[in-house]
């Protein structure tokens, strides 16, 4: 059984992106810049962006994290989005989820200009993704798996993948990679799909983000499969885990991601190379390699 560790490959690809920033630098180039803003003083969203400015400043982006209060409207977070979009010393915007209920998240994401969406959440980019087009941006999640997968080899051609949990932020563009090229034959399933475990046993690449602690059980996994776990869940005894059942299913399948330590390193590096790929291509350089999937 293979351990799939996002930590270890996110250093390594940290490391390239430090190496090419650099370069970048010795050339007389200013460093990428990434925005990050951040409504209200939510406890896990506040963890988050420390960890995203931290791995900024690590490789050499620029990083600027704008604190608002939470009784911030709505009119006043698309004006700084405007600001932001018209700086042009601002490569990429990230607007920490979830936002207060008092503002439209769809609203906000739209407005970010699809040059400087680092989340790859706009639907010029979505659109982009699902029609093959190579200048947009993959959201993190999905980017990142697909990169923890090329890193150890792990076969996708002609494979049956299965994904559980069709979100906007990992399922749907999950889904799409796998289909580009028609790489593989992919099932999505649900919160309304019948029998998952019928799905689930069929797949040869399973992917899980639903947020439900242990949803999925060593009975139903195909021996061999390759699972990777979204999931991060804490427990009333503090301990985090993810959707399926790690312990047991370690035994059974032929690699896995932990929980923590898999996907959500994964997920910051590929935040990292977003902001340098919207970084070349506003110097005119090409797509980043990375993300030329």
């Amino acid at each position: 059984m293979i351990l799939l560790d996002g930590k270890a490959v996110a250093s390594e690809i940290k490391q390239l992106l430090k190496k090419e920033i650099n370069g970048y630098i010795k050339n007389g180039l200013r460093p990428p810049s990434l925005a990050v803003i951040l409504v209200g003083d939510d406890p896990a969203s506040n963890v988050y962006v420390k960890n995203k400015r931290e791995s900024s400043e690590e490789v050499g982006i620029n990083s600027l994290c704008l604190k608002l209060p939470s009784e911030t409207t709505e009119e006043e977070l698309l004006k700084l989005i405007e600001k932001l979009n018209n700086d042009d010393d601002i490569d990429g915007i990230l607007v920490q989820l979830p936002l207060p209920p008092h503002i439209h998240t769809q609203k906000v994401i739209e407005a970010i200009s699809p040059t400087k969406d680092v989340d790859g959440f706009h639907p010029l980019n979505m659109g982009k993704l699902a029609t093959n087009v190579k200048d947009g941006v993959i959201p993190c999640t999905p980017l990142g798996i697909w990169l923890m997968l090329k890193h150890y080899k792990i076969p996708t051609f002609k494979k049956d993948v299965v994904i559980v949990g069709a979100s906007n932020i990992v399922g749907k563009p999950m889904s799409l990679l796998f289909l580009k090229n028609e790489e593989a034959t992919v099932t999505v399933c649900h919160r309304n799909t019948r029998d998952l475990k019928s799905h689930t046993l069929a797949a040869e690449i399973l992917i899980v983000a639903v947020g439900k602690p242990k949803l999925i059980t060593a009975d139903m996994v195909q021996e061999g499969a390759v699972v990777i776990d979204v999931g991060i869940n804490k427990l009333e005894n503090g301990k985090l885990v993810g959707d399926t059942d790690f312990e047991k299913l370690k035994e059974k399948v032929s690699a896995i991601t932990p929980v923590p330590g898999g996907v959500g390193p994964m997920t910051v590096a590929s935040l990292l190379v977003n902001t340098v790929h919207l970084y070349r291509l506003r110097h005119g350089f090409p797509a980043h390699p990375l993300t030329e999937i």
